[in-house]
């Protein structure tokens, strides 16, 4: 019988047992319970008791039968060692090589005191296989004796030896003894034999987290910088694995000092290491940005054979720079084409594992797929559900069937949908009606195929089935408004049947929206009324507005339903949410019932097609931690994982943009100075928060001055002014708190003039966004061709298109106004929201005759820095609203910073020696400017003109250098050095600046202008 036996028993009173054995006089019994207690330590029970009081009975010999695994003989050493009083932590478990066997006959073990280990144990003997020689441990006495022990067997002549020796120093967790292990562990870092060396590699990321000053001090860290060039590449892997273990606790730090000849060694050795070794190369490689698209096709080549790996983990490690790198690569390329193909039949072929396994994988394909959907695109069919996948299995294959759903494959995804529709697990048919519903969003000209599935389901008269139908209907309905309203009576049949709040509320909100064509609305809506208190909370304030609707669309036959509703609301509940919404209606219906008819009958926004995408932000930085748990979680790190170290956020690299360094730029320093305001908008949600925005028509006050108005806050006042009946102003006609639109009917004399800004002042950190003024006039600077920025569509016929320009020192937003509906427009005005450089405009809008049908009209509107700040992302965006008589309309444009460049931006050549010097490194970023023709001489004009003024132009080896320096209206300088290669139409920008975030748009102005 084999020795697995002892790792299947599990019975009661076994430690009692065990204790027995080890004291019988029979020796093959203490032997078998030996073998017992190491089998129950490698599975993890709890056999911590005294060891001492019975190896008195073991002889070596009985030790010296026993050929237990490496990992069988750590166990025991850290059982032997906690005797000692010596705490220790779990190792990397080697492969297994019977080469370490303790023996020993005797041991007794005394207290610990103080700081000192009094070990007065004496081991009279230890056999180790060392050519067959055996010797004797002395009495240990202090840590140091313990210490001295250890650092003997690593100068022993077994390589082994030296290796196990060294990683059980690193594994004991004493002040006292680390800092005699430097010495053996720097000769083991040197060791003739690969086995020692990537050992001690790892010993040193183990004693960096007991005293990690000390690791730097000694110079462990450029001693493992030093094994990346190994020859054998498990050393490399390990020192690798060493490094990006430190360098989690030193985020900024740039301890692997990646670049091409570093990343070269790193590949070669890919090819040759373990596969624990190749995931951590891949890891190490996906932290790399390379320089251009050449050098990352090089990589993604020599990456590729990795996808054909047996092991998952490298698989998916595999992808996971894959992934990062496409970004780099030209998407017209055929490269690329080929690499998309070249990523689908390992990530399908990972689901043929098992259930765990396939579960991983399919978490990871989840986030593959929302990024990139073409990779997987015509491998639908191997999501298709197994009658024998587990329930977590089939929901993730079920969510992935649907975001591959498209035309061409619908057909096949309907029939199977409806197919699980029928299976016995409710959780999973529900999600399976959930999901024919989302392909009617998703696919629209499968709605009306999609729709007749649900009918059909609903037949069924299957309870949770037709429950979560008619939650499905009711988004299909707000999707295709007016389309599909022919199976309301059918939906209406099964009104007794709901008994979940979902779907009692999906019926209730159908049932009011479309109450004209229900001839019996009111009694349905009345019958949910008698329980309205047992109602949850979501039923009970989604059957208060679809009775308001009722009333508005029939208000002489439901006028007591109104009534009675709004009373029990108001007066007989105690949720506040609930009441606050009834007095609205209450207020809304008894002042102005037209106007209540236009708020809560008003045109509803469609829904959007995939509701449950991932953030695009949170998304690119999980595809960075495939093949993590983040990518399993959906979370990223932070959110998950508790340390005294900050977690370094990851981020998809930037398409021909890097820094020296190789290294994703990471936003620090100076760029704290900017502001991190609450979240407003972003540019796909421009209407934010209404309840802020002081949209009100003009009132007749004086304008305040521009620089009052500009330390005015933009989001301040709103609820009064839009629950009061003057939309525009306070009560009694006073002007609403907030930064009022500028109407262009206000007489000149109100309107606020130009006022030059004052001189930027520097004060630390606090100057980023403080302002400066011109002091000389450029001419022919960049103007970028207008755009349309509000479509006639979004905005009841009004088309705005515009541009930005600077002229003479000031800055202008330069717009056409077109009518294109069929009624006039006038009364027109503006407001911007708060914004990164404080833009605001200083006067009206110029357009003092309405705007007639077909006619359009030129407006110069000019503008001024001198607003309230709030960061904004991208740092150029502005948000803008544009009111007329129709309606008031939003946009989002991004400002070119050229705009910004002000007049005397010049630097002194001494000044910007030191400043640029001054500026740390990491805040330096490199670009290129591809395909641009043009010499030295006509580049610096043409910057010239746009106030990037030349300090300096210097040759160097055939290749023109200009170093240039630019200063924005908030005072940030900006300095440059440009390299051109003549002949070469590439060039080469390295920015400097004290916040790093503005780079990457100086470098557009920088491609805009050239090849304007």
């Amino acid at each position: 019988m084999t020795d697995s036996k002892y790792f299947t028993t599990n019975k009661k009173g076994e430690i009692f047992e065990l204790k027995a054995e080890l004291n019988n006089e029979k020796k093959e019994k203490r032997k078998e319970a030996v073998k017992k207690v190491i089998a129950a330590m490698t599975v993890g029970k709890d056999v911590h008791f005294d060891i001492a009081s019975y190896s008195k009975k073991m002889d070596s010999k009985d030790f010296d039968e026993l050929k237990v695994s490496n990992a069988l003989r750590y166990d025991i050493l850290t059982e032997v060692l906690n005797s000692l009083g010596v705490s220790c932590e779990p190792s990397q478990t080697p492969a297994p090589s019977p080469v370490y066997l303790l023996a020993t006959s005797q041991w007794t073990s005394e207290m610990i005191c103080g700081n000192n280990i009094n070990v007065c144990s004496t081991f009279r003997e230890r056999n180790i296989h060392r050519n067959d020689k055996k010797r004797s441990w002395s009495e240990i006495a202090t840590a140091v004796d313990i210490s001295d022990f250890f650092s003997q067997d690593c100068e022993d002549p077994n390589p082994l030896i030296r290796a196990l020796a060294v990683r059980t120093m690193g594994c004991i967790r004493v002040d006292k003894i680390t800092e005699y292990l430097c010495e053996p562990l720097r000769k083991c870092l040197k060791d003739e034999d690969p086995y020692v060396r990537k050992t001690a590699a790892v010993c040193v990321a183990k004693l960096h987290d007991i005293n990690a000053q000390m690791v730097e001090d000694q110079g462990f860290l450029d001693s493992l910088r030093d094994l990346i060039a190994d020859s054998n590449p498990m050393v490399v892997a390990n020192a690798v694995a060493a490094l990006s273990e430190i360098s989690e606790s030193h985020p900024n730090s740039n301890l692997l000092d990646l670049n091409p000849q570093n990343i070269n060694k790193l590949l070669t050795a890919l090819n040759e290491c373990t596969e624990w070794g190749q995931i951590f190369i891949l890891d190490c490689l996906s932290n790399y940005n390379p320089k251009d698209d050449r050098e990352a096709q090089s990589i993604c080549e020599r990456v590729t054979p990795r996808l054909s790996h047996a092991n998952s983990a490298v698989v998916l490690s595999a992808v996971k720079v894959l992934m990062k790198f496409l970004e780099l690569l030209p998407k017209d390329s055929d490269y690329y084409n080929t690499l998309l193909k070249k990523l689908s039949p390992p990530l399908v072929t990972l689901l043929s594992g098992e259930p765990e396994v396939q579960y991983v994988a399919l978490r990871n394909i989840n986030l593959i797929v929302q990024k990139r959907p073409e990779i997987l695109k015509q491998e639908i069919k191997v999501f298709f559900v197994k009658y024998n996948d587990p329930i977590y299995v089939k929901l993730e294959k079920l969510d992935i069937m649907i975001r591959l759903a498209s035309q061409a494959n619908i057909a096949q995804v309907l029939a199977e949908l409806k197919e699980y529709a029928t299976e016995v697990d409710v959780d999973f048919v529900r999600k399976a009606v959930r999901a024919i519903g989302r392909c009617a969003i998703k696919v629209e000209q499968s709605a009306e195929r999609c729709v007749s599935t649900l009918l059909d389901l609903i037949q069924t008269k299957v309870n949770y089935v037709v429950q979560e139908a008619i939650v499905v209907i009711r988004d299909i309905f707000r999707k295709y408004p007016n389309k599909y309203e022919s199976i309301i009576a059918t939906l209406c049949e099964n009104l007794d049947s709901l008994d979940e709040p979902d779907a009692r509320g999906a019926m209730i909100w159908i049932v009011g929206e479309y109450a004209e064509r229900i001839d019996n609305a009111d009694e349905l809506l009345e019958s949910f009324l008698e329980g309205f208190h047992d109602e949850s909370t979501q039923v009970q304030l989604t059957l208060l507005t679809a009775i308001v609707k009722l009333f508005l669309k029939k208000p002489s036959e439901t006028q007591e339903l109104v009534q009675q509703v709004l009373s029990l609301a108001t007066q007989d509940s105690d949720n506040p949410d609930l009441r606050d919404r009834g007095y609205i209606y209450w207020r809304l219906l008894s002042t102005d019932p037209v106007t209540a008819k236009e708020v809560v009958l008003s045109e509803k926004p469609l829904i959007s097609e995939e509701t449950d995408l991932i953030e695009p932000t949170l998304l690119d930085e999980l595809i960075c931690h495939i093949g993590s748990l983040a990518s399993v979680y959906h979370k990223p790190p932070s959110a998950f994982v508790e340390g005294s170290h900050g977690i370094h956020r990851k981020h998809l690299p930037v398409q021909h943009s890097s820094i020296d360094t190789g290294e994703s730029p990471v936003s620090g320093g100076p760029a704290a100075a900017m502001d991190q305001p609450h979240v407003i908008p972003s540019q796909g949600d421009l209407l934010g928060d209404l309840l802020n925005l002081d949209l009100g028509p003009p009132v007749n006050v004086p304008q305040v001055s521009s620089m009052q108005m500009g330390a005015v806050d933009l989001l301040g006042g709103g609820l009064d002014s839009l629950l009061g009946g003057d939309l525009g102003g306070g009560v009694g006609g006073s002007p609403a708190v907030g930064q009022n639109f500028i109407p262009s009917s206000v007489p000149s004399t109100f309107a606020p003039s130009p006022t030059p800004a004052p001189p930027a002042v520097s004060s630390g950190l606090n100057d980023l966004f403080e302002l400066s003024t011109g002091m000389a006039i450029a001419t022919g600077g960049f103007v970028a061709p207008k755009a349309v920025w509000l479509p006639a569509v979004k905005a009841k016929g009004l088309e705005i298109s515009g541009t930005f320009s600077r002229r003479q020192g000031h800055m202008y937003m330069d717009m056409s106004f077109t009518n294109k509906a069929l009624q006039h427009m006038n009364d027109f005005a503006v407001q911007f929201n708060k914004n990164s450089f404080g833009v605001i405009p200083t006067s009206p809008l110029p357009i003092h005759t309405p705007l007639m049908p077909n006619q359009s009209i030129e407006v110069s509107l000019p503008v001024n820095t001198i607003g309230p700040v709030m960061k904004m992302d991208p740092l150029n965006n502005l948000q803008v609203a544009v009111k007329n008589n129709i309606d008031v309309f939003y946009f989002s444009v991004l400002i070119p910073l050229n705009i910004f460049f002000v007049e005397d931006g010049k630097m002194e050549r001494q000044v910007f020696l030191a400043t640029w010097k001054d500026i740390p490194n990491e805040n330096e970023l490199q670009y290129q400017i591809k395909d641009c023709h043009l010499n030295a001489d006509t580049v610096s004009g043409k910057l010239q003109n746009n106030n990037v003024y030349t300090i300096a132009k210097r040759n160097v080896e055939g290749q023109d250098m200009l170093y240039q320096s630019l200063k924005l209206t908030n005072g940030i300088w900006i300095l440059a050095e440009l390299r051109i290669q003549p002949g070469n139409p590439n060039y080469t920008l390295s920015l400097k600046c004290r916040a790093p975030e503005v780079s990457q748009y100086i470098y557009q102005m920088y491609d805009s202008i050239l090849k304007n």
